[in-house]
């Protein structure tokens, strides 16, 4: 794992992608078939393929246990490093040590040995599996020969590289090792749910042989939101399906013989959160993937999001639940026929061949599919008022020839809405943020003044400012950072709490009550619109004007 670990390293340093793509594939090129599918998944991120459901099960409270019975540090100076940081590997990899009772002969710690190592950790079972899989962790820390090795092997545990890699690039360097066709090597890692099987199949060109893997989710294509004003000039002379947005939860689900798994955004199963989706969509004859979104409905009418919480995370569903809720699966695309991968067909085409799958009912329907026209202003502007006179947010403009592009983001799907408003917060914790953004405080928990003058935090917002904006403001935030004694009651793990001087603007599209923050209130899809530097702390909005918002929208919305 030392020549992982320093490629890892390597990686990391550089911030261009084309680099950071010429490391990973040089690397790659020089393993053997088992260390590379296992270095591969681990480079994506996870102990494990997408399509395998094992799982360590193992906190950040066992590593840092085991890590001090073998490595004899104290909590003090664990504290300090992690400070510093906020990633447990680094801040343990620092206080690697040669263990004091170090065995004779050691364990050689490989890609393919740690995968091993992992495997006997998630098989761990009964009422002892928490000291089997403690024996095997301390057997994996002794292995780590050096700093670098057990700070990455702690980061691939807890499923936190930072190195600014995402599954994507990951892709990209395995189709530059092994000289394959990059769309060939996406579709391979989509279609068996396992980079590493991808990788393996790029190396001997049986990447053909690839199926489609039912049951493993496929990461889901994103929308790009656009301001209401700016959204003509993205549309240019393509030809656009127009579609409402529904304010629901993304879901994907997959039929296999009758069988249905329900995946969500976050790509966990959620299948026996909603059993009446699940029964509709197991009398399809066809196999199928299909994505769409899930919403609370009534009469034909989408219902507010704050309904549908009550159905979000039920194992079990009560008979009362499904009357007071009822939902609806909306679909609007179809991934996968059979054993054929639809990604890179046109959205014109998977649209024809999902009207020719199944008829909408209750609680499966077919998003309303309208001809590819080229959209005018005065047109979009028609269609949106209409949507949002049906209760639902904006709308989606999909480009006709666009291919499905999974976990990307760009100008083929295009995300209408408008704002609620906006609120003048200051902010109160900062925590360092993930991937390229991993060595910057980029995440920002805020607050309104409550009714007794105290600062109440309301939500954390990480979008809408500009790395060179981030950079200047971690400098700022790390030298007004407050003692861990100023932490908040219901502050998370790894905030930072810091002075509360600096003023954002936040704008949100719901808001709604809620336990998890002090204010009773949380905010939904925040993005920072600037910094307020003209307005001092002592003036930003209160608790009051929070809930005057929340009686406006629920006046509105008829409730």
């Amino acid at each position: 794992m030392q020549r992982f670990a320093a490629t890892a390293e390597a990686i990391a340093a550089r911030p261009a992608k084309l680099e950071k793509i010429a490391l990973l594939a040089e690397y790659l090129r020089t393993l053997d078939d088992a260390d590379l599918v296992a270095a591969t998944r681990f480079f994506s991120g996870t102990p494990f393929a997408a399509r395998d459901h094992r799982t360590l099960s193992i906190g950040g409270r066992t590593i840092v246990e085991v890590a001090r019975r073998i490595w004899r540090f104290d909590d003090a100076g664990l504290g300090r490093r992690y400070r510093d940081t906020g990633d447990l590997g680094a801040a343990l990899g620092a206080l690697r040590a040669p263990p004091r009772d170090a065995m004779l002969f050691g364990d050689r710690l490989t890609p393919a040995r740690l995968d091993a190592l992992f495997g006997d950790i998630a098989a761990a079972s009964g009422k002892r599996s928490g000291r089997r899989r403690e024996a095997v962790l301390e057997q994996i820390l002794r292995a780590c020969d050096d700093p670098l090795c057990a700070t990455y092997v702690v980061k691939i545990i807890t499923g936190d590289l930072r190195v600014g890699l995402r599954e994507g690039l990951v892709l990209d360097a395995i189709a530059r090792a092994f000289d394959a066709d990059p769309a060939a090597v996406r579709r391979g890692a989509m279609t068996s749910g396992d980079v590493g099987a991808a990788a393996l199949a790029a190396k001997n060109g049986t990447l053909s042989a690839l199926r489609v893997d039912y049951g493993t989710p496929i990461g889901f294509m994103l929308a790009t939101p656009v301001p209401y004003g700016d959204v003509y000039k993205d549309l240019g002379a393509a030809a656009w399906h127009v579609e409402d947005k529904y304010d629901g939860i993304r879901a994907q689900a997959h039929i296999r013989s009758g069988s249905v798994k329900i995946f969500s955004r976050r790509l966990n199963d959620v299948t026996a959160s909603y059993p009446e989706v699940a029964g509709a969509l197991g009398s399809i004859s066809t196999d199928a993937i299909l994505d769409g979104e899930i919403v609370a409905m009534r009469e034909g009418r989408v219902l507010p999001f704050r309904l549908l919480q009550a159905r979000l995370q039920r194992r079990n569903v009560e008979e009362q639940l499904l009357r007071d809720i009822p939902i609806a699966y909306v679909v609007f695309d179809v991934l996968a026929l059979g054993d054929e991968l639809l990604l890179d067909a046109p959205l014109a085409m998977r649209r024809e061949r999902l009207a020719d799958l199944f008829q909408s009912d209750t609680y499966v329907k077919h998003a309303p599919f309208d001809t590819a026209v080229e959209v005018a202003a005065a047109e979009v502007n028609a269609r949106f008022d209409a949507a949002r006179a049906r209760g639902n947010e904006g709308l989606m403009l999909k480009r006709a020839d666009s291919p499905y592009a999974p976990g990307r983001r760009g100008k083929w799907w295009l995300k209408l809405k408008r704002e609620l408003t906006t609120l003048d917060v200051a902010v109160v914790a900062v925590e360092w943020g993930n991937g390229k953004r991993a060595n910057v405080l980029s995440d920002y928990t805020f607050a309104v003044r409550g009714d007794d003058g105290k600062l109440c935090a309301i939500g954390k917002a990480y979008s809408g400012l500009t790395d060179a904006e981030i950079a200047e403001l971690t400098q700022w935030f790390l030298e007004h950072r407050l003692p861990q004694s100023h932490q908040r009651e219901k502050a998370r793990a790894h905030e930072i709490p810091v002075e509360p001087k600096l003023v954002l603007e936040v704008a949100f599209d719901v808001i709604q009550e809620s336990d998890l923050h002090e204010s009773g209130f949380s905010l939904r899809f925040p993005r920072i619109v600037r910094v307020r530097d003209d307005k001092p702390p002592d003036q930003i909005d209160t608790l009051e004007r929070v809930r005057e918002i929340y009686a406006a929208m629920l006046a509105r919305e008829g409730l």
